[in-house]
């Protein structure tokens, strides 16, 4: 089974989006097969399946809306947004099964807004469902 769980980035670098990939590196809790890279935030399918992704992502006093999208290959295939101005902490969050491809490349991408502190309570999981 390839899965991957990552909590987000924990940086002195306001910047918690390269590229505006979310960056996950010192809270990761598992890599099985080392298809997911820390460094770009990118995980790559070893093989051709379906594979069940979720993200959670927060953000923290910040009036803002967020929108964040899981994308296949630059395409957002699964998206979500938090947009109430009246709470302190809120999280786009969202789920969905992707067919992908050996080699197709998936990753999280922040479409519109501005995370603040909220990178620290954010994660992107997924796993190999069912292999073709």
């Amino acid at each position: 089974m390839t899965c991957v769980k990552a909590g987000a980035r924990q940086s002195p670098n306001n910047n918690r989006f390269i590229n505006n990939h979310l960056k996950n590196n010192n809270r990761t809790f598992m890599f099985f097969l080392f298809h997911f890279d820390p460094a770009t935030s990118i995980f790559v399918a070893p093989r051709k399946g379906v594979y069940s992704f979720s993200f959670h992502v927060v953000k923290v006093y910040n009036r803002q809306t967020i929108q964040v999208s899981l994308v296949l290959n630059g395409w957002p295939v699964i998206s979500a947004f938090a947009g109430d101005q009246d709470v302190t902490r809120e999280a786009a969050t969202n789920a969905g099964l992707v067919l992908m491809e050996r080699g197709d490349k998936a990753y999280l991408k922040l479409e519109r807004g501005n995370l603040m502190g909220g990178w620290k309570y954010s994660t992107f999981s997924g796993f190999l469902v069912f292999p073709l």
